[in-house]
């Protein structure tokens, strides 16, 4: 399993921890199993021969050669691991491993005698750490582009050929982590989290409630983001971009866009279409939670391809559930919908209509247009939606294992662990009775919806939201 770790700009820095001692004292006998040049000493077994802070020079060397500016970054740092269970791979193993992996990246592809300078360490049994510097030895920059879903194909090759353990299929269904150059700006402005979290976060809610296209825009600019919308030549809007009011960049002089592929796997306008479903009629809350256990049932019954919808519907649920649950469960709840957010993204499957998707779409419907009365109906009527979301939740879990989408069954089962303590959050502490003063129920108020549509989601940090009036084609802010 090839996995990218932080690069840097100290060569030798990396250097000094991948033949050191570790953090921990894990790291027993550091060696090389490669390198660029197969006749190169290794520092740790011929220090008569290489020191770690010549073989750091050799290594930079390409880069202070450089034709034009060096990279910010040019310390590559890739690690290789292969399951416990599996067998110890020899060194020469290894080292067949690394050459093929550089490879596969574009660090050095075979037959090339100037790609950029690389050594392969090795400190234990299970893996290895690959470290290049960013600069080919004829002066030019390297071009590297998908490194790490090219090395995971030539893993693959690996475990069929040595009968190693498979590793998950690379899905791209990860949420995408704000670069560093991101939070730290984040820090400058003083903002709780990056631009990229909270628009995500915001586009996410707009897509789970809108019904369609001009929906789903005039949400995103009541919430207070800017958009700006792509027309092709033929004045069909075929995408979007969005950006945080006062974030910006070149001095100030221009908003930083962020397209809804850039933000999530499944928020590209021709994701966010699929999810659209016809408005339904509001129902009580008590027909929701049936409607979801009618959901899950089926959704234990479904196929790859219809149960990719269905997962689907049932991450717009949650988050349009965070949005209307009462205060004292909303933030465990948001945290369930964020934690499901993977689970909802079933990759390589386009079809996302499944029998379970029609109830998953009318139930949240039913949360955002039920009357405040219905949706307000203390804990027992909440317990009983939590436990049904639960069920629903679990289901998408087991839907993913028998998939063998190991990511996806994680990331659900944790979403039914925060529903579940949500829940728990809700049942009464058991008290001495007394006589009540009267009989009124008690009941979990929650916020009313607006008067115009459905409630918006949560302000964005830094902008006020306004109603806009419907957008025109071309028309952005």
């Amino acid at each position: 399993m090839p996995k990218k770790a932080r690069g840097g700009t100290t060569t030798a820095g990396l250097l000094a921890y991948l033949f050191g001692p570790g953090d921990h004292e894990e790291h027993t006998d550091p060696h090389l199993v490669a390198a660029w040049d197969p006749d190169l000493p290794c520092p740790a077994r011929t220090p008569d021969r290489m020191t770690l802070s010549d073989l750091a020079l050799l290594l930079d060397a390409p880069v202070h050669a450089l034709r034009g500016p060096r990279p910010a970054e040019h310390v590559w740092h890739v690690s290789v691991r292969n399951p416990v269970g599996d067998r110890r791979l020899s060194d020469a193993e290894w080292a067949e491993v690394a050459t093929t992996m550089t490879a596969a990246a574009g660090i050095a592809p075979h037959g090339d005698e100037h790609a950029c300078r690389w050594v392969a360490v090795r400190h234990a049994d299970d893996h290895i750490h690959l470290l290049a510097t960013l600069a080919r030895q004829d002066g030019r920059h390297p071009r590297l582009r998908g490194d790490i879903p090219k090395m995971h194909t030539a893993a693959r090759a690996f475990e069929a050929r040595w009968d190693l353990e498979p590793m998950s299929p690379l899905d791209r269904t990860a949420r995408r982590a704000p670069a560093t150059g991101e939070a730290e700006k984040a820090a400058r402005r003083g903002l709780a989290e990056p631009a990229r979290d909270t628009l995500q976060r915001t586009v996410r809610s707009a897509a789970a409630r809108a019904t369609g296209t001009a929906d789903f825009l005039t949400r995103l600019r009541d919430a207070g983001l800017r958009v700006r919308e792509h027309h092709d030549q033929d004045g069909t809007l075929n995408g979007y971009a969005v950006a945080l009011p006062g974030d910006r960049a070149d001095r100030n002089t221009r908003p930083v866009w962020f397209s809804g592929r850039t933000l999530a796997y499944d928020l590209s306008l021709p994701r966010v279409r699929e999810r659209f479903h016809p408005a339904v009629s509001p129902e009580n809350i008590t027909r929701a939670h049936a409607r979801i256990r009618a959901a899950a049932a089926l959704l234990n019954r479904a196929g790859r391809t219809e149960g990719a919808g269905d997962v689907a519907a049932l991450g717009d649920l949650l988050v349009v559930g965070a949005e209307h649950a009462p205060a004292a469960v909303r933030e465990k709840v948001r945290a369930a919908a964020a934690a499901f957010e993977q689970a909802a993204r079933a990759p390589g499957a386009r079809t996302l209509q499944g029998a379970a998707r029609a109830h998953f779409k009318a139930s949240a419907r039913a949360l955002e247009h039920a009357p405040r009365a219905a949706r307000g109906g203390g804990a027992p009527a909440l317990i009983t939606l939590l436990t049904a979301l639960v069920e629903a939740v679990e289901a998408a879990a087991a839907w993913h294992r028998a998939q063998h989408l190991q990511a996806q069954a994680r990331s659900a089962a944790h979403a039914a662990v925060l529903l579940r303590e949500a829940a728990a959050l809700t049942t009464p502490a058991r008290t001495t009775p007394r006589t009540p003063s009267r009989t009124t129920p008690r009941t979990v108020r929650v916020t009313p919806p607006a008067e115009r549509g459905p409630a918006p989601p949560a302000p964005v940090t830094g902008a006020t939201p306004r109603p806009h009036p419907e957008p025109g084609p071309g028309r952005s802010r």
